[in-house]
């Protein structure tokens, strides 16, 4: 009997597109390798593989990912992070480990920035003890994904977003000279706006930040 893993590989393989595969290897900065199947396309394939499986129905399977997450073509990582999206209402306090595991194996903004405010928000969410035992050292990690992790958990979480908390993750990583930090404070900052555009405006204007996260940061305060 095949392994979800297997049908889901055989479904993948049949729609291999060697003509796509370049250029989207291309737009990730050749850090990994595609099948070349593009977005649309994996989306049709893989809610015909939850149908046909029926393991949306089934308790959370973290060794399904763990096996789609250690493959080569990032199309599998996409369809982890697909599968874990639908699976959030299932998500433990236990699983945070995991999501560090995720977080910090094969990292790239394109699974980091879906892991953070997904997962892990959810996480953090229903058990908010893990922000003090877990994520506040996240924030100032050697890891920057894990830094960028936390900067951006409440990315989803407008009016409970805990502002305190947020300035402070910011503040600790606002003299980082890394591209994906100042980007990640600009874009914490942007989205909290929408919410709180006078906090946000505020906090930019007292503080010392890196251009482009000011410039993120301020995209609709006007």
């Amino acid at each position: 009997m095949l392994t979800k893993t297997h049908v889901l590989t055989k479904l993948f393989e049949e729609n291999r597109n060697e003509d796509n595969a370049g250029p989207m290897q291309n737009y990730m900065k050749g850090h990994f390798s595609f099948l070349g199947i593009k977005s649309p396309l994996r989306k049709e394939l893989e809610k015909k593989f939850f149908q046909e499986t029926g393991m949306l129905l089934e308790p959370f399977n973290k060794e399904f990912i763990e096996e789609l997450w250690n493959k080569e073509e990032r199309e599998y990582q996409y369809t982890a992070l697909t599968y874990m999206e639908k699976s959030l209402k299932k998500l433990q306090k236990s699983d945070l480990p995991f999501m560090e595991w995720l977080i910090t194996t094969k990292p790239w903004w394109d699974t980091v920035d879906a892991i953070a405010p997904k997962p892990v928000g959810n996480i953090a969410d229903k058990f908010p003890d893990v922000i003090e035992e877990t994520i506040d050292g996240w924030a100032i990690h050697e890891n920057i994904w894990l830094r960028r992790a936390a900067i951006l958990f409440q990315l989803k979480y407008k009016k409970k977003t805990n502002e305190d908390l947020l300035y402070r993750y910011i503040l600790k990583n606002a003299e980082r000279k890394e591209f994906f930090i100042q980007k990640a404070i600009g874009w914490a900052l942007r989205e909290y706006s929408k919410t709180n555009p006078a906090s946000v405006k505020k906090f930019i204007g007292e503080h010392k930040l890196a251009p482009l996260s000011v410039r993120e940061g301020s995209k609709y305060l006007g």
